[in-house]
């Protein structure tokens, strides 16, 4: 446990200056959007208002949008840094292995003289991205309240409607982002951790076979993903068939299946396949 802990500290420090600088941007990007887009927004309403000698209530009337906070959550301000931190995440996910292999002196190689099981290394790796995911996440979570706020400083309540964090539930990024409930969390979450570890898997057996390994990590990704989409075909075969409990413990079975299979056959590698 001691090693795992200290691997997972090692894997963190080594993106944490990028990591810093992401977190950086989401936040200067966001906060900056959130008084740009309420400034329009209210300009915007003012200028309609006057044109037409409306008033709040008529405007609205007119299909005007109501609420500044909808207009900055679907603007770049807020989506791009979203975007950018997963395409970068998901780089990392690569990255975290092959700088390994590829960076000076072989890194790899002194990872598996370590005194400890190296599938130790393999959760490290898989227990980081997690940290980083669920960090940029609580990050978000502090950031709306707080341009929530923002915007209501900006804009009199005369020319907005109540917005809440709440309403946030209504756009499929964020129903991701956040789920709901305890079920919702599990499933997206888990699907998530179930990619992750396919992926690791399947860099090993590229590492491990080399050029032939390609083919074989193709296969074993594309295998995955076909019984991880089984519970999808059985719905679309058999229609109303099944009750949702049944459906939900098929996709448990399935996602156990794939999640074991995967750290199986990555112990399998880190053992008998990757040699110092």
């Amino acid at each position: 446990m001691n090693n795992y802990l200290k691997l997972v500290n090692f894997e963190m420090n080594r993106f944490f200056k990028l990591y810093v600088i992401l977190i950086g941007i989401t936040i200067i990007s966001q906060l900056l959007g959130v008084v740009v887009e309420s400034k329009s927004y209210l300009e915007n309403t003012k200028r309609v208002m006057f044109e037409n000698q409306f008033t709040f209530s008529k405007f609205l009337e007119e299909g005007y949008s109501s609420s500044p906070f909808l207009q900055f959550v679907n603007s770049g301000w807020a989506l791009l840094p979203i975007f950018m931190c997963i395409v970068i995440l998901m780089l990392y996910v690569f990255f975290i292995w092959y700088r390994d292999w590829f960076a000076k002196n072989t890194f790899i190689y002194r990872l598996l003289q370590l005194p400890t099981n190296r599938l130790t290394i393999y959760f490290a790796k898989l227990t980081t991205i997690l940290l980083f995911v669920f960090g940029l996440i609580a990050v978000q979570l502090i950031l709306i309240p707080i341009e929530i706020q923002i915007m209501k400083s900006i804009i009199p309540v005369d020319y907005r409607t109540y917005f809440s964090f709440n309403d946030l539930m209504y756009f499929d990024l964020w129903t991701i982002l956040y789920p709901t409930s305890v079920v919702e969390f599990v499933i997206i979450y888990g699907i998530g951790l179930i990619f992750v570890a396919v992926l690791f898997t399947a860099i090993l057996v590229e590492r491990s076979f080399r050029l032939k390994g390609i083919f074989y990590a193709i296969v074993y990704g594309g295998l995955s993903f076909v019984i991880m989409i089984v519970p999808i075909i059985i719905m679309n075969l058999y229609p109303n068939y099944f009750y949702p409990l049944e459906l939900l413990i098929i996709t448990l079975i399935t996602s156990v299946i794939v999640l074991g299979s995967a750290i199986w056959l990555a112990s399998y590698l880190l053992k008998y396949k990757i040699t110092v």
